[in-house]
């Protein structure tokens, strides 16, 4: 299988300051990897190293010839109010590849449009931007970023700020993208409890570790307990995984007398 993006050794930080060291992972062709650790953990740090704007201190990250990244961003990060069509904003993906300054042709409208297709919301093309819904302005981004025809989907915080049931509905769309389309997607979240029900490979960021592997082998009391450094349980419900911290022994209640 294919290596799209390769981690030997690598160590991560900003000026002297490691934040994480020694990384050795890959990716490869038609992955559906989720990335997850709390805010601070140094998943913004590995991302950046995927995508080639943070060189490793040691060690090396490669890349695939050719590669393509389809990047939808952290939706506080995205100025909704700018007077553009959904359209627009997909096109938008395509100025990547047909060059700053130059007009989009036939190819690149019918791309446009065919990438809406895949989101489901084809009917949209000429909506003002700000007048859709949350879960219709992630599905925008999603296809701005699929327009680009890239190798690896890279999806942050895609659910972030949204309902159970936009949730729901984005998880699934881009669940259904990797499987229909063999798509290879990196999805980069917080929320273990959503994506660890989604994906195939989970890759844990916590507490200065990093541990990869698939769902099954990384979905455990063992792995789970000593990557957060509290106990955890894991359940299934209907066939989904469900992580819960333990609750912490309460103390008795203190003697005022």
């Amino acid at each position: 299988m294919t290596e799209l993006v390769r981690f030997d050794h690598a160590t991560l930080g900003y000026g002297r300051r490691a934040i994480l060291s020694d990384l050795t992972f890959d990716i490869p062709e038609g992955d559906f990897l989720g990335m997850v650790g709390p805010n601070g953990a140094g998943k913004t740090t590995i991302l950046r190293a995927i995508l080639g704007t943070l060189k490793p201190s040691a060690g090396t990250v490669t890349h695939a010839d050719g590669m393509r990244f389809g990047y939808v961003p952290q939706r506080d990060q995205v100025d909704y109010n700018f007077p553009l069509t959904v359209i627009d904003v997909v096109m938008m993906g395509r100025y990547d590849r047909i060059g700053l300054g130059r007009r989009p042709g036939k190819r690149d409208r019918e791309l446009a449009h065919v990438a809406l297709d895949h989101v489901g919301i084809a009917d949209l093309a000429d909506q003002p931007l700000n007048a859709l819904s949350g879960g219709q302005k992630q599905r925008t981004l999603i296809a701005r970023a699929l327009v680009g025809e890239p190798n690896v989907l890279i999806l942050d915080e895609p659910t972030n700020g949204m309902d159970l049931v936009s949730t729901t509905q984005i998880l699934g769309l881009v669940r259904d993208l990797h499987e229909r389309n063999g798509l290879t997607v990196l999805m980069v979240s917080h929320a273990l409890n959503e994506v660890a029900n989604y994906v195939e490979r989970i890759a844990l960021v916590v507490n200065g570790g990093f541990r990869i592997g698939a769902v099954d082998d990384i979905m455990t009391h063992s792995v789970l307990s000593e990557m957060y450094r509290i106990p955890v349980d894991v359940d299934s419900f209907n066939g989904h995984r469900i992580v819960v911290a333990r609750r912490e022994p309460q103390l008795p209640p203190r003697d005022n007398a």
